[in-house]
């Protein structure tokens, strides 16, 4: 599908490994060796779930930053159009290239991007085609394992008495606890978005010009329905594969083809 610059190196990148540290580093290593211990069955049990939900969450980061989301084949040409299916020859001036239904321009990396949903600065990336599944998976993981953090976190708190007579100590715990705060409540937003765009089988672009054609629609006294749009399981299938087992696992896109055609609501 092309090849992209690598950029898990890039600082957005780099700081974001930071916190996942930061915040694994925090939750087993001080909070949760406080208020349970390591050593003790509970402890042991939520430091592995946790370590587990970590490790997910790397491996989705990873998988969605380094997989090209997908380019415009050169060889592309439009079939005939067909505007009752919402196919319309698009040209893109700056790639002179023919984009595919879905596919847009990104100034950012430059090139034309298959079913592109946004340029996300976190993971010097776009969010195309074919890392849309683990960028999902990613942020999925991202809100759980924040919220464990947090939940730990205030346990610690309430459970335990604390001598916070040391000024660095009093910092680390107000600090990580508005790090962990921050964290649950963004990615859990992030996490409510996408996932009412992937029952929609939307992405941030068409929804952005849904709002419109809504309106319009409206305005003419007809009903707006998004083309790709083809029931909520169905559009599960479609971006996160037909094996509902591997559905949680950011590797497992072998159910994508090459990106330039999508299924429609009413063929």
């Amino acid at each position: 599908m092309g090849k992209k610059k690598a950029g898990f190196l890039s600082l957005p990148v780099l700081a974001v490994l930071a916190l996942m540290a930061f915040d694994y580093y925090a939750t087993v290593f001080v909070f949760l060796e406080e208020w349970l211990g390591l050593k003790t069955s509970p402890g042991s049990l939520n430091a592995i779930v946790f370590t587990w939900l970590a490790s997910m969450c790397f491996v989705s980061f990873f998988v969605a930053t380094c997989t090209d989301p997908g380019g415009v084949p050169s060889s592309f040409a439009p079939e005939t159009e067909d505007p009752q299916k919402g196919e319309k020859s698009r040209f893109c001036d700056k790639c002179c290239l023919y984009k595919p239904p879905r596919s847009h321009h990104c100034r950012v990396c430059k090139r034309c991007v298959l079913k592109m949903d946004h340029h996300c600065v976190w993971i010097s990336n776009c969010v195309g085609y074919a890392n849309y599944k683990p960028f999902i998976i990613f942020v999925l993981y991202a809100a759980i394992s924040s919220i464990y953090s947090t939940v730990i976190f205030m346990c610690d708190i309430i459970q335990r008495d604390h001598d916070f007579s040391g000024f660095s100590m009093k910092l680390f715990y107000v600090l990580s606890g508005c790090i962990m705060v921050f964290l649950s409540v963004t990615t859990s937003s992030l996490l409510c978005w996408h996932l009412y765009l992937l029952t929609h089988n939307l992405t941030t672009i068409e929804y952005r010009e849904a709002v419109r054609e809504k309106w319009l629609a409206k305005k003419s006294g007809q009903n707006y329905r998004h083309s790709f749009d083809l029931g909520v399981y169905n559009n599960l299938v479609l971006i996160l594969g037909p094996n509902m087992l591997m559905w949680l696992c950011p590797i497992a896109v072998g159910h994508l083809r090459d990106g330039t055609q999508f299924p429609i609501s009413n063929d």
